[in-house]
């Protein structure tokens, strides 16, 4: 009975198994966001820390779309970066990639995100660009992909962008300015 049992899971699991491999060959996209309460620090001073930051400390150049309005408390700009991918022969192939930066405040805190991302995957055409999904695929699609491992490298130089990119401002954030408070008060986390 215990042996036609094992049998009958084992047989199941098998049954599962390529469902479960479809799911996790979808890749999720990248993307760094996150809600920070700020309580009292004030929707325009959050604003004009984020736009002090995008202004000269956002080290992703040529930086461009940059958007601000006080009034609604947001910022936005597009970044630059440079990821690298391998060829058959094993040297490196630099990749630009765009991504969006974008900041929301209100009085009791603010919300921002790194996302977005977009390829050019040609230097020579530097107009033409796509969505990283869509660089991904065709990654994943390369006859050489089992040798080179693009698409996860790639992914993975990408998904520490995000988190690079996030953690610089979130780190300027929490800096106070000399004028006031803004961002997380030292020793409450």
């Amino acid at each position: 009975m215990k042996k036609v049992l094992l049998v009958l899971l084992m047989g199941g699991m098998l049954a599962l198994a390529p469902e479960v491999q479809a799911q996790t060959d979808a890749p999720a996209p990248i993307e760094y966001s996150e809600r920070v309460p700020a309580d009292g620090a004030g929707k325009t001073a959050l604003y004009h820390r984020a736009l002090d930051w995008t202004q000269n400390k956002f080290a992703y150049g040529p930086k461009s779309g940059m958007k601000a309005e006080e009034g609604a408390g947001t910022v936005r700009v597009t970044g630059t970066s440079k990821v690298k991918r391998v060829d058959n022969k094993g040297k490196d192939q630099e990749v630009t990639v765009l991504f969006d930066f974008v900041f929301r405040a209100n009085d009791n805190g603010y919300e921002y995100s790194v996302g977005s991302f977009r390829v050019v995957p040609d230097p020579k055409q530097p107009s033409q660009i796509i969505t990283f999904d869509e660089y991904r695929t065709e990654l994943r699609a390369d006859k050489n992909n089992e040798k080179t491992h693009n698409e996860r490298r790639l992914t993975a130089q990408t998904s520490s962008l995000a988190s690079e990119a996030a953690m610089s401002f979130r780190s300027y954030m929490n800096s106070t300015p000399a004028e006031g408070h803004v961002g997380v008060a030292g020793g409450e986390h």
